[in-house]
């Protein structure tokens, strides 16, 4: 009996640590979603006691108590919080396969109604995730990784609420037709704030068209634009420049660079310009091979 209940109470300990383990990246994923400590509380309570949990198995082990009911009640328990977690799981994996859906349905109506989009979304993601993965830790610590990754592919998103006579104008804007274009960062927080998925990056989309010099859509500057939306703007500027429009032709990778560089610290974050452009030029221009293949 005290060799069967040390080997269910030891499986206990086995399963509460993997249970431990997917709780924190259950954690991890819901940063996207919500952002304070108060709407993650019940994220922390489950992990506090899975801690307390395996915590508790290590010393009934250790004490060897003699009782096969304890050991059952402990393996059962352990079974109980892995069957709980794994259903969390399926409806976590439900909901990002929805999102998946939506970026789908939302990227191609963007790039449907305006020609000159054409693969512009997809490119600036491929290009955000390439800088970030060239950022120091201290900077890296600060933007979720999935979170830049949805925020940089929906960084036009408000494009849809933006006429097509003005989005498909061949020609220069004219004053008037700037302000209407200049609300798209605007539309695109009303489409997705409903959507709680994109809580935690709304700031980095509504914001990514400001200046470090405080001449951008709602005239914030340095500091206060979020990280998240000066990186977007460097890759953002870069898919610009690169890419082919009705209006203009596409540029080379070096005089993207030279344009890039002569925006530093007036338009574009100093500090992360120098670090996209220390990046080597095969690594950049993949982005756009990358961007063609991916289908969305």
């Amino acid at each position: 009996m005290f060799l069967i209940s040390q080997t269910m109470i030891a499986f206990g300990i086995l399963l509460q640590v993997y249970n431990l383990y997917r709780a924190i990246r259950l954690l991890s994923y819901h940063k996207l979603l919500t952002h304070g400590i108060k709407e993650r509380l019940l994220d922390y309570v489950v992990l506090c006691l899975i801690i307390l949990f395996v915590i508790v198995y290590v010393i009934i082990f250790t004490l060897q108590i003699l009782s096969f009911w304890i050991g059952l009640i402990l393996f059962s328990g352990a079974i109980f919080v892995t069957v709980v977690l794994a259903w969390i799981y399926r409806l976590v994996d439900s909901e990002k396969e929805n999102c998946l859906a939506l970026s789908k349905s939302l990227i191609s109506v963007i790039e449907a109604r305006d020609p000159n989009l054409n693969g512009h979304s997809i490119h600036v993601q491929e290009l955000a995730m390439l800088l970030h993965s060239y950022l120091p830790l201290s900077m890296r610590k600060q933007l979720n990784r999935d979170s830049l990754s949805y925020a940089a592919l929906f960084h036009d998103v408000g494009k849809l609420g933006i006429p097509e006579a003005i989005l498909n104008k061949p020609g220069k804007l004219t004053d008037e037709e700037w302000i209407t274009m200049r609300r798209h960062p605007d539309i695109a927080l009303k489409i997705l704030e409903p959507v709680n998925f994109f809580a935690g990056m709304l700031d980095w989309i509504q914001y990514h068209h400001e200046r470090i010099d405080g001449n951008g859509y709602h005239k914030m500057k340095g500091d206060e634009i979020p990280l998240g939306a000066r990186l977007i703007a460097v890759a953002d500027t870069y898919s610009a420049i690169t890419m082919t429009r009705s209006y203009k032709s596409s540029r080379s990778y070096e005089e993207a660079m030279e344009i890039i560089k002569g925006a530093a610290d007036s338009q574009l974050d100093g500090e992360l310009v120098s670090i996209f452009c220390s990046i080597p030029k095969e690594e950049v221009t993949a982005c756009m091979e990358a961007a063609t293949k991916r289908e969305f």
